[in-house]
Formats: structure tokens, C-alpha cells, sequence
């Protein structure tokens, strides 16, 4: 089984690196998009008090354990066919897919980068402020100054949405071709009982999640 599974990948198989690559646009676009909505929002809440912050920070804190079934469930109640967003006929697209993405990966990455911005060197923003640093400069000076741990939490929102499953089945509908998942194909491939191909891509979920770290740690250590 391990031999024939490692033949599929060794040879090249069409269809195991269409559904390898699916996966990788599809998290890979979410985490950028999640990326671009939750960066600001972690120098907002790190940088600048205002009303309703604590309860903000904690509804992110609660919405990282945030089932994958409840978000699909939520976004379906939104696109299906006769939803508000019915009209636009994403159901069962990639689109579908990223949205369910983004929303499951955004308060994660969002808490992670406000958790990092906010556990700066206070030295560092007298020195910024005193220097008269102000604006979208004095935003790239800290994101530079934290890029580590901001890596680190892009990272986790990948890690995230790569390896989910129920946003992906429930919302993409595991079309083969089309929008089928590393994991939603393991899962059917497992039920139907072929071993081989969902091992397959138990493998190769397994040396991207590997990559993902390595290059994470590799960062670091030669920082």
C-alpha cells in the first residue's frame, strides 16, 4: 500500500498533483487575503486604545476555536441558492472555498499579529515617536521590527486552512477537477476504501506542513 502510494507521487499522477495544487491555491489565497484584512487590524488594536477594544480582542481570542463545520455552515446560509448571496452562484466554487478560508484563518492571524505588535519594546515606540515617525512609516518600521513573529502568525493561518476540512467539503462540494481538497479527497478516498491514493496525499499534506516548519525555524535561527 505505502509502495503504491509512493508510486502515485514518484510517477507524477495527474490527478494527485491537481488536488496537491487545489489545495495550495486555495490556502495560499486565503492566508494573503486574511493576511491583508488582519494586519491592520493588529496594529489598530496594539497601537491605538479605543472603545470596545478589549471586547474585540476577545472575540477574536473565542472565534480561533471556531469550528470548521460552523463556518461552512454560516457561509452556506449565505450563498446557497436561495440565501441573500444566493444570485452570485458561488456555492461549490473556489470562491466559495477562499471565503470560508479567510473567515476561519483572519481571527487567527489577527490575534497572533496584535499579540506580537503589542509585546514590542516600548523603548521602541519612545524612539519612533521622539524621532517624529509618524504614519504608514512608522507602521513599516514596527511590522519590520516584528517580522518574525508576524511570519509566524501568517504561518499558523496557513497551517490552519490547509489542513481543514469541513469549509472545504461543505462549501466546495469535493468536485473532482474542480474543488476537491489534500483532505476532502482523503476523506472519500478513505470511505470508499482506496488506501493508496488518500495516503498519497497524507503524504505530501505531510511534507508541506514539514516545509511550512522548516522554513519557519530556518527563518528564525538565521535571523
Amino acid at each position: 500500500m505505502l509502495a503504491r502510494a509512493v508510486d502515485l507521487i514518484v510517477s507524477g499522477d495527474r490527478e494527485v498533483f491537481f488536488i496537491a495544487f487545489t489545495s495550495l491555491k486555495f490556502a495560499l489565497s486565503s492566508t494573503i487575503i486574511s493576511t491583508c484584512l488582519a494586519l491592520p487590524l493588529g496594529l489598530l488594536l496594539s497601537l491605538h486604545p479605543f472603545r470596545g477594544k478589549k471586547l474585540v480582542i476577545i472575540t477574536l481570542n473565542s472565534l480561533m476555536a471556531l469550528p470548521t463545520v460552523v463556518i461552512g455552515l454560516l457561509v452556506y446560509s449565505l450563498i446557497s441558492r436561495s440565501a441573500p448571496l444566493g444570485r452570485y452562484e458561488l456555492l461549490f466554487t473556489p470562491s466559495a472555498v477562499i471565503i470560508g478560508q479567510v473567515i476561519l484563518s483572519f481571527p487567527i492571524i489577527a490575534s497572533l499579529v496584535y499579540s506580537a505588535l503589542s509585546h514590542m519594546e516600548p523603548e521602541l515606540l519612545e524612539t519612533l515617536d521622539t524621532l517624529g515617525t509618524r504614519g504608514y512609516r512608522k507602521y513599516i518600521l514596527l511590522i519590520n521590527e516584528s517580522k518574525i513573529a508576524l511570519l509566524s502568525a501568517l504561518l499558523s493561518g496557513f497551517g490552519r486552512v490547509i489542513g481543514e476540512v469541513g469549509v472545504s467539503m461543505m462549501l466546495g462540494g469535493n468536485i473532482r477537477w474542480y474543488t476537491r481538497t489534500i483532505t476532502t479527497t482523503i476523506a472519500l478516498e478513505t470511505s470508499k476504501g482506496d488506501f493508496e491514493l488518500a495516503l498519497a496525499l497524507g503524504i505530501i499534506l505531510i511534507v508541506i506542513s514539514l516545509t511550512v516548519n522548516f522554513l519557519l525555524h530556518w527563518r528564525i535561527r538565521y535571523e
